[in-house]
């Protein structure tokens, strides 16, 4: 008995499941943006870290609202040239508030556009209080943090097995105060990846706490502007921290990553060990 040959009802099956996947996409990407404000991640500065959606709802958004002292201009090439632009490094939230609500009211969509990701340091807490008083839908779409691209830059892993599992992520106190449990002291002692924002102006009290914990040969990379054009990184030990930051006059957009595992240290992890098995490479019997 000759067995059929399935062969072309397959490929067939394939070429209609590929076009109704391509129609479904290109669908998505040309309906209209329903109203409501969507609070978009714009990465660390470098355009082509934005992501795929946040790429597609500024192509989409009727109106962008976004921190133009922290955001290139370079990412608003993805607006429509007809959408109507926001920039609120000037403003408070007493002026973009009613800004938004009232588009939004108006029928249109909202791009409100952070640098980073919008979970860090935003500022878009109060800002989603406020919209959710008001009735206002919003949505939020993460962006890369300044960390993650950071280290990419120095083509570094933080979590090194055996070295360090753990990333923090914090700020000393300054104009913005941290609670007395996350002084940067005591933080410091658990001796992880350290991620330091917003300390550039306070980096020889940041310097000192550190030093209270960490080795003073300890890397630490400082991070000025990541991502954009004028980027620069300095890996230096933990002692000279201070002294390039005040000899280079970086006074804003700086991070530093404090970490043992700048180090370059000769570790290998368990995951692709062939002793290591799992459930996706069970032990050869």
């Amino acid at each position: 008995m000759t067995r059929p040959n399935c062969l072309p009802f397959f490929v067939g099956l394939l070429e209609v499941f590929m076009t109704l996947s391509t129609t479904r996409r290109a669908s998505a990407e040309t309906a209209p943006l329903a109203p409501g404000v969507y609070i978009l991640g714009a990465g660390p500065g470098d355009p082509d870290l934005i992501t795929v959606r946040g790429q597609r709802l500024l192509e989409q958004a009727d109106v962008v609202v976004y921190a133009n002292s922290l955001v290139p201009q370079q990412v608003l090439d993805w607006t429509r040239p007809d959408a109507e632009k926001v920039g609120t490094a000037n403003l408070t939230l007493e002026t973009i508030l009613p800004l938004m609500i009232d588009r939004v009211t108006a029928g249109k969509s909202v791009v409100r556009l952070h640098s980073g990701d919008p979970s860090l340091y935003s500022a878009i807490h109060e800002q989603m209080q406020a919209l959710t008083s008001a009735a206002i839908p919003f949505e939020v779409i993460p962006g890369i943090s300044a960390f993650q691209a950071a280290a990419a830059k120095l083509n570094a892993e933080l979590t090194i097995p055996g070295l360090v599992q753990s990333i923090i992520l914090t700020r000393i106190s300054g104009r913005t105060q941290v609670p007395d449990t996350e002084e940067l002291s005591s933080l410091a002692a658990h001796k992880t990846s350290l991620c330091l924002y917003l300390s550039a102006r306070h980096v020889a009290e940041s310097q000192t706490q550190l030093l209270q914990h960490y080795a003073p040969e300890t890397p630490v990379a400082i991070c000025f502007r990541v991502g954009w054009p004028d980027e620069q990184i300095w890996v230096a030990p933990l002692t000279e921290m201070t002294a390039i930051t005040q000899r280079e006059n970086l006074i804003r957009t700086t991070l530093y990553i404090v970490s043992p595992a700048l180090q370059g240290a000769a570790v290998r992890s368990r995951l692709y060990n062939p002793d290591h098995t799992h459930l996706f490479r069970p032990q050869n019997t």
